[in-house]
């Protein structure tokens, strides 16, 4: 039987894995363009904090679903994948490959899923609503409310994900369906790619954490204060403003810390940001892991190993 289903490779693992110089070196060899899988680098203005690809780093290859919104914009998963899926059948017209690559394991799991979201139309009131007894009683009694209604769904949100535990409650109160429920109805139509799967991660966590602090310090140089400081100046969307790289510095601007202070709290946060994405993507089996370390960090072995699990997935080159 032929597969007429679209050939992807996606480029997956958390931040400082090198995600992006090796999802360019594949388009390079495989005739490919690159589709962003970042919640934050869909964001203008946001550069440093999110680790928006510079020209040289693209290195003439395309990149989409980069720097379209303004900030103060709200955006979802269910918006970022509508737009994906049209950029993918534009590339796969155009004779190219998609390269999905990015550390956002929700929205590259919900794309090549093809995944379907219940409408948010008319869900105003009922935000409301849960906001308003957010602020009143604090989460717990939330938490609980979820763990009642939809034990499955509580039990793989973290109590402290406050944005999540409402998110659950409001799908069920507006569509009387719980999110585990939705997930199970979201799976109803086939994915209409053949995706082959690669992960970047070190075999020894410490020396992932220490690429981190590296990158913290680059960002610095880069200008990270500056850029911080004027977009706490906005009124950036709560999507926008959960972005790690503006909020820890804001005591340090507020005069409460030390700028050392709150460099440390920074660093300290990404390292916990990337063993969640980790966490996340450690689940995706289908997901062919390379350790970059144990490649000496040399994007050209890295490459030659990639290219390797490409081939033997049905991944040629022209």
């Amino acid at each position: 039987m032929t597969n007429n289903k679209v050939k992807v490779i996606a480029v997956a693992g958390p931040t400082a894995s090198g995600k992006t110089a090796l999802a360019v070196q594949l388009a390079k060899r495989f005739n490919g363009e690159i589709v962003s899988a970042d919640s934050m680098q869909i964001y203008k203005e946001m550069n440093i904090a999110s680790a928006k690809p510079t020209k040289d780093e693209m290195q003439g290859i395309p990149h989409y679903m980069i720097d379209y919104l303004p900030p103060e914009q709200q955006s979802s998963v269910s918006d970022y994948v509508q737009k994906a899926h049209k950029i993918i059948k534009m590339i796969s017209d155009n004779k190219k490959l998609p390269v999905v690559a990015g550390g956002t394991g929700l929205y590259i799991d919900s794309l090549l899923n093809n995944l379907s979201f219940a409408k948010e139309e008319g869900n105003q009131k009922i935000r409301e609503q849960l906001n308003e007894r957010l602020n009143n009683e604090g989460i717990q009694p939330l938490y609980d409310e979820l763990k009642r209604i939809d034990p499955e769904a509580a039990g793989n949100i973290h109590i402290n994900n406050t944005k999540r535990v409402l998110r659950a409650l409001e799908i069920y109160y507006s569509t009387g369906k719980t999110m585990t429920e939705q997930k199970i109805n979201s799976r109803a139509v086939p994915s209409p790619y053949d995706a082959v799967y690669i992960g970047l991660k070190c075999a020894d966590r410490e020396n992932l954490y220490n690429r981190i602090n590296m990158r913290v310090d680059n960002m610095l140089e880069q200008g990270l204060l500056d850029e911080a400081k004027k977009m706490l100046g906005k009124n950036m969307s709560s999507t926008a403003s959960a972005a790690i790289g503006y909020k820890e510095l804001k005591p340090y601007f507020d005069g409460v810390i030390s700028l050392n202070e709150a460099v440390d709290n920074l660093k300290r946060e990404t390292r916990r940001y990337a063993k969640r994405q980790l966490t996340w993507f450690l689940r995706n089996d289908r997901i062919n892991w390379i350790d970059i370390d144990l490649f000496d960090f040399d994007i050209s072995k890295i490459l030659c190993r990639a290219v390797e699990i490409c081939e033997r997935g049905g991944i040629y080159g022209n």
